[in-house]
C-alpha cells in the first residue's frame, strides 16, 4: 500500500472519476479531483499532495501548463501531464515547466503507475 497523495486536475468528470478509482485500486490516496487551475491551487493550499496529475485542457482562465508551472514554482509539487494533446507546440510549452512525466491518453495502468512511482522518487531525491 502506498501512502502517496495525488491531486487529479481534469476537466472531464467521467475521466476524473475513472482515474480516481484506478489510482485508489493501486493504493494511492486521492486528496482531490478538480477541473480548473484555480481550484487546483485552492486544493493544494488546503491539503498538499505529493504529486499532481494534470490535464492540459482545463476549465477556467489557466490551462494545465500554466497551472503546472505555478504548482511547481509556488508549492514544489511535481506534475505529470496526462493528456490527449501531443502537438509540437503544446509539447514545447509543457517541456518548459519541467514536468515529471507526459502520458498520452489513452494510457495503460502499469505505465501510469511506473511514471508516478518514478516521479515521486525523483522528487524526493532532489
Amino acid at each position: 500500500m502506498s501512502d502517496n497523495k495525488i491531486l487529479i486536475v481534469e476537466d472531464e468528470a467521467v475521466v476524473s472519476l475513472d482515474l480516481s478509482r484506478r489510482l485508489q485500486k493501486m493504493g494511492y490516496e486521492i486528496v482531490g479531483r478538480v477541473a480548473s487551475g484555480e481550484a487546483a491551487i485552492a486544493a493544494i493550499e488546503e491539503n498538499p499532495p505529493d504529486l499532481a496529475l494534470m490535464d492540459i485542457n482545463l476549465q477556467g482562465d489557466m490551462d494545465g501548463i500554466e497551472t503546472a508551472e505555478r504548482l511547481y514554482k509556488e508549492f514544489d509539487i511535481p506534475v505529470i501531464y496526462l493528456t490527449a494533446y501531443a502537438g509540437e507546440s503544446t509539447l514545447q510549452r509543457a517541456k518548459q515547466t519541467r514536468p515529471y512525466g507526459y502520458i498520452l491518453k489513452p494510457f495503460k495502468e502499469r505505465e501510469l503507475r511506473a511514471t508516478i512511482e518514478i516521479a515521486i522518487a525523483r522528487h524526493q531525491n532532489t
